[in-house]
């Protein structure tokens, strides 16, 4: 192969191999209309309209700037069905420090109850204020945390950020904390979540 040639072989490559990537691919997931209802884990979309998507950089910046409300909706550990009942059995959820735990809040449908829960406690969190920034996440490739997004840009809220990187990447440069669930969120019944 000619010096010349090399370049041009990797691109052809390059190409062959983009059109073979799977239609679920995380450069070919476009938005859906609404809400997404499959299994929570799965190839996100680059973009949430009417929100805006941050990388580390960013969240960052909007960290020291502006002290948004941060809204972790990664759902909570099972019980292993094999673990013995007189087992003890205490997970541990690490999240962004400052974060605010809504277990499975992200999940869709969402029964009405816990939607209308949703939307009351991030009220209570904003102070009613609906251009108070607000991060959503959960975990790399996480679909609740983009569905939770969404609400609030449906909702109304016009500093929705949404943050697909999750605590994975947030804890990449920073130190994660142990932090329980929302104690309002987790006085109503465990919404379900496929997983």
């Amino acid at each position: 192969m000619t010096r010349t040639s090399r370049p041009i072989a990797g691109v052809l490559l390059g190409a062959l191999l983009g059109a073979a990537a799977p239609a679920d691919s995380p450069v070919n997931v476009p938005e859906p209309a609404g809400l997404y209802e499959g299994p929570q884990h799965g190839y996100t979309p680059p973009t949430l309209k009417g929100a805006t998507v941050l990388d580390l950089a960013a969240f960052d910046r909007l960290l020291a700037e502006n002290k948004p409300v941060l809204i972790d909706v990664g759902l909570a550990d099972h019980k292993p069905a094999n673990l013995p009942p007189t087992a003890i059995w205490r997970p541990t959820h690490r999240s962004i420090p400052g974060a605010v735990w809504l277990p499975a809040a992200g999940v869709a449908p969402l029964p009405a109850a816990h939607e209308d829960a949703f939307l009351k406690r991030v009220d209570a969190l904003t102070g009613g204020d609906k251009a108070k920034p607000i991060v959503t996440f959960c975990h790399p490739e996480c679909w609740g945390s983009w569905n939770a997004g969404k609400r609030l840009v449906a909702a109304g809220y016009s500093q929705v950020h949404w943050f697909p990187l999750g605590v994975e990447g947030w804890q990449d440069q920073h130190e994660t904390i142990a932090i329980r669930p929302d104690a309002q969120w987790s006085a109503l019944p465990r919404p379900s979540a496929s997983q």
